[in-house]
């Protein structure tokens, strides 16, 4: 699950991130990001943004990350994270710089008046067609100490009626 995890976040350099925006209402972004080897996420972001702005107000945060160059009736994969950001300063920003510029480089001197934020996922929920088989969605809980363990299988038949499905 780790090393599938870990792949499916180095297949994008870009993610959507959906964060609640004021009266409950549902917010979506995309960024470039970097990852740690414990799952979290990093991005800049100029703090006058609608996400950022969401995020002060409610740390609630889910991502997705996918290569959008996939195509439909092939083998898809992505992954689907939930959890909670928040915006860095001091020793967790420039700990989140080094990160950020270890997959963009020079990007983090160009983007002087940004911050950086950070996302710490509880549950991810990986899809990955090659490793995990067709329609199947593996979940797991993310750790303290930022392993992966297995929540559930849900495997999903296009043959099958919505009434199978239990609500």
């Amino acid at each position: 699950m780790e090393a599938a995890a870990r792949r499916l976040l180095g297949a994008s350099t870009l993610c959507a991130i959906a964060t609640v925006a004021p009266r409950g209402r549902a917010w979506v972004s995309t960024a470039y990001f970097a990852f740690s080897p414990a799952f979290e996420l990093v991005w800049m972001s100029e703090p006058g943004a609608a996400h950022s702005r969401n995020i002060r107000s409610s740390d609630t945060v889910a991502i997705a990350v996918y290569d959008s160059h996939q195509s439909w009736g092939q083998s898809d994969c992505g992954i689907q994270l939930f959890g909670s950001a928040r915006e860095l300063d001091g020793a967790a920003a420039s700990h989140a710089a080094a990160l950020y510029a270890g997959r963009f480089g020079d990007a983090v001197k160009e983007m002087a008046a940004y911050r950086f934020y950070r996302f710490r996922p509880r549950r991810l929920k990986l899809f990955d067609e090659h490793v995990f088989g067709a329609g199947t969605f593996v979940t797991a809980r993310v750790t303290g100490a930022g392993r992966l363990a297995w929540v559930r299988t849900e495997i999903y038949d296009p043959r099958r009626t919505a009434d199978a499905f239990p609500q």
